[in-house]
């Protein structure tokens, strides 16, 4: 190993000079299109740029569909939506400086939604990096805190060990995105790179050799091995699991519960076990659930299970929750609303949400680090032959009825303008096909629609998740559209969230993927209105017009 120290900062090379292939016209897009094929990833979402041409070009080669979209953020969440309706990773791939800037947000909501993400990000030559460069920035730093792992491909012959890695470390334990930068000088061909790396003008004298070694033992070094065969196949994937003394003693709590319930969150749809699995085993269980976020639906439509009203009145009176990936944070009172008088099952991949606000307003009778729909599996194995009184689901879903009937009544009463927005959710639910999606992109009117909407089965629900991100709607709906190209798609927007996304209908046009959106337009932010006006007295930012129909 050699040290040289050229204009101030030191580099590295080891490799020989025999090497490298100076005439190969292969480039390092291709391997990275490579291993997303060996993995089977069917898409790659982008809003193109030069610096990342090299791999969109090679994905289309290789039959990875290359979906570009108009703004970068829908990009990131059209790689999520496939990540959670296909049980692979959701790819992206942006152009450096604000291309990347702009999908912040949208992995932030991934890691949140914890959303197996691969974002690739382009980056200026490895020369370059800190001299000024076009869209030169930290790129690192601003993708560490939100990414399980970030790294920055120095040299083609790592790209296929760091893209496998990146897509394992993302399905494993907790899933979440991952970022791999790729500087300019690592995708493109060899003698394009020499051209661009060859200086102009070499001093003379002492300094100009020692530039001109110093650049080609760079190149060398850049493409030494490149091409050399690689495993491209996917590496295990570790997810965590509860024990089977843990199991056996959740079967004796359940066992002996008159009213247990289930809250189940969006953990339970992730892979490895399939969600058709787990319904059956929450039926054969016959224990009411609760169902937020993903898992809406995965009772299907009208099942007598399926409890959607007066959640804290159940939590009160239920002898025994098990929180199947649900959280105690903001959507369950940081855990206020559960009785102290309850025995409490929690399970989660992430030990931080896990015990979430345990310190404070509960205690869990069992915590267990592990996937959430294995468990159910065990757990209704464990019970085999076992069921929850049916009194008890049958009370609960008395009151839910009754509530329902509330909201019909409501739904009934004349409006002095416009349409009640509670008939057209009512109506529209009745009219939707059985295999549609239902995507949620907005606040007030979203909120009334998750309590009237009723999603057809498994796997037929998206919403942003913790985060609340306004502008997921258009890119949701891509990547929805795309996985299941038969289904009926339907974006259900607020006026204000529509703003966000909706130039990606130039994108559904373009793509030939039709999806149906409908509006609640109020010509307001209605959600923030209905308490800035009363407390603080003034409606300032919070108006907007109706104009939904001019845009569309």
């Amino acid at each position: 190993m050699h040290y040289l120290c050229v204009c101030g900062f030191f580099t590295h090379y080891s490799c020989n000079a025999s090497q490298v292939e100076r005439e190969s016209p292969r480039h390092g897009g291709e391997s990275v299109a490579e291993v997303l094929r060996a993995h089977g990833i069917r898409f790659i979402f982008t809003l193109v740029g030069g610096h990342i041409s090299p791999v969109l070009v090679a994905c289309e080669k290789l039959g990875i569909r290359v979906v570009d979209t108009r703004h970068e953020a829908t990009a990131v969440f059209a790689a999520d939506a496939v990540a959670r309706l296909s049980g692979t990773v959701g790819v992206a791939a942006v152009t450096a400086g604000p291309g990347l800037t702009n999908t912040i947000t949208a992995v932030k909501n991934a890691q949140m939604a914890e959303s197996p993400v691969l974002l690739i990000g382009g980056a200026a030559a490895t020369l370059l990096q800190g001299r000024g460069a076009l869209q030169d920035i930290d790129q690192m730093s601003l993708f560490k805190p939100l990414c399980k792992f970030c790294t920055s491909v120095r040299r083609v012959r790592e790209i296929v060990p760091t893209v496998r890695k990146a897509l394992a470390i993302a399905q494993s334990g907790t899933p979440g995105p991952v970022f791999v930068e790729f500087p300019i000088d690592t995708l493109y061909p060899y003698h394009l790179v020499e051209k661009e790396v060859s200086p102009k003008n070499i001093p003379k004298g002492i300094m100009g050799k020692i530039t001109a070694w110093y650049l080609k033992n760079h190149l060398t070094n850049l493409f030494a091995g490149a091409w050399e065969p690689r495993e491209l196949s996917p590496l295990p994937v570790l997810i965590p699991q509860a024990s089977d003394q843990e199991v056996q003693r959740c079967v004796e709590l359940v066992s002996r519960a008159k009213k247990p319930v289930i809250l189940l969150g969006s953990q339970a749809t992730l892979p490895p076990a399939p969600v058709h699995d787990i319904r059956k085993a929450l039926e054969s269980l016959g224990i009411p659930c609760f169902l937020g976020g993903m898992s809406r639906g995965m009772l299907g439509r009208d099942s007598p299970l399926h409890i959607r009203q007066n959640r804290g009145d159940a939590l009160k009176e239920a002898d025994l929750v098990l929180l199947a990936g649900t959280v105690c944070d903001f959507r369950l009172g940081y855990g206020k609303v559960l009785s102290r008088r309850s025995q409490i099952i929690a399970v989660n991949r992430d030990r931080t949400q896990l015990l979430k606000n345990s310190d404070l307003f509960w205690k869990p009778t069992v915590a267990i680090q592990g996937d959430v729909g294995s468990f159910l599996l065990r757990l209704s194995k464990g019970l085999t032959g076992h069921r929850c009184p049916e009194e008890w689901p049958q009370s609960l879903k008395d009151k839910d009825r009754t509530k329902e009937t509330a909201n019909r009544a409501k739904a009934s009463e004349r409006t002095e303008r416009h349409l009640n927005p509670l008939s057209v959710l009512y109506n529209v639910d009745k009219l939707m096909a059985e295999d549609s999606i239902i995507v949620t992109d907005g606040g007030d009117f979203v909120g009334t629609a998750a309590y009237i909407m009723r999603p057809r089965g498994p796997l037929s629900w998206l919403d942003p998740g913790a985060f609340g991100t306004l502008g997921v709607g258009g890119g949701f709906a891509l990547g929805a559209k795309l996985c299941r190209p038969d289904a009926e798609v339907w974006i259900v927007y607020g006026d204000g969230s529509l703003g966000y996304s909706v130039a990606e209908f130039d994108t559904f046009t373009r793509h030939k993927t039709p999806v149906i959106a409908l509006v609640g337009n109020d010509a307001c932010w209605s959600q923030i209105s209905r308490e800035q006006v009363p407390i603080l007295g003034s409606s300032v930012a919070c108006v907007l017009a109706f104009t939904g129909n001019l845009l569309l």
